[in-house]
């Protein structure tokens, strides 16, 4: 690999690991970056989400102070991560690419109507939790996050997004808290992609090496530059991400 591939790859590895914190959507700087470097579009893939994993772990731990009384919450979604992760690898070593260009920028446009709506929806649902015991939303919210590991597992970018808006729609912890919440589920998703895709497929790990590298870095700046942001000024960054991520696979 030349030196300059080395560096440019662990540049954009720090960028992705502060975005993934702090938003998601990071593989929308990593991937395009090793496509332009000539790398084949699967082993590209596959070597960002395994190299992305260490960058989710160091964002968790940014973020662990925020995790506090959360464990019987992650104890139901983080099988559901799990699982869609593992099947979205799956999906990804046998679907053709033309899934994936008509169906991610649906799924992203339908993350940020929810991150916009979400103040209004989620009022509506305190309203319903406040009549009746328990949470009735528990159940639609699994099924919701194995989906989003599943998209997760298949490509990832703008898993953070969806994941966001999710929690922000059906949960009523502040976005702090649910940015914690959902850096863990995220890890996981990658996570489990990444044992399928070790287990299964070609790995570049030089790609993997200089990734990790980077996305571990970001991860502790992402901790440190999301928690300082009002929650206002997080669901915009949340929004702006997601639009410029919609305008970028719509037109490559």
């Amino acid at each position: 690999m030349p030196l300059i591939h080395a560096a440019v790859i662990a540049a954009v590895g720090i960028v992705a690991g502060l975005m993934n914190t702090v938003v998601g959507s990071g593989s929308l700087v990593t991937f395009p970056t090793l496509l332009a470097l000539g790398y084949p579009p699967v082993l590209a893939n596959v070597s960002n989400n395994i190299g992305l994993v260490p960058g989710a772990v160091s964002g968790v731990i940014a973020y662990r102070s925020e995790l506090r009384g959360q464990a019987d919450r992650l104890r139901r979604l983080v099988p559901a991560s799990t699982l869609g992760g593992v099947m979205g690898a799956a999906l990804l070593l046998r679907l053709p690419d033309s899934v994936f260009d008509t169906v991610v920028p649906l799924l992203i446009g339908l993350a940020l109507a929810l991150v916009i709506l979400g103040p209004r929806v989620s009022g509506r649902l305190d309203r319903r939790r406040d009549q009746s015991p328990g949470d009735p939303v528990s159940g639609p919210l699994f099924v919701a996050v194995f989906g989003t590991g599943v998209y997760g597992g298949y490509f990832g970018a703008a898993q953070g997004i969806i994941l966001m808006a999710l929690l922000s729609t059906f949960l009523r912890d502040p976005l702090q808290r649910l940015n914690a919440t959902k850096n863990v589920l995220a890890s996981f998703v990658n996570g489990a992609a990444a044992v399928f895709f070790v287990a299964t497929t070609t790995v570049d790990w030089g790609i993997v090496g200089l990734l990790a590298l980077g996305s571990t870095i970001g991860g502790q700046l992402g901790g440190k530059v999301g928690r300082r942001l009002d929650p206002r000024a997080l669901r915009a960054a949340i929004v702006v991400v997601g639009l410029v991520a919609i305008m970028k696979l719509l037109l490559d």
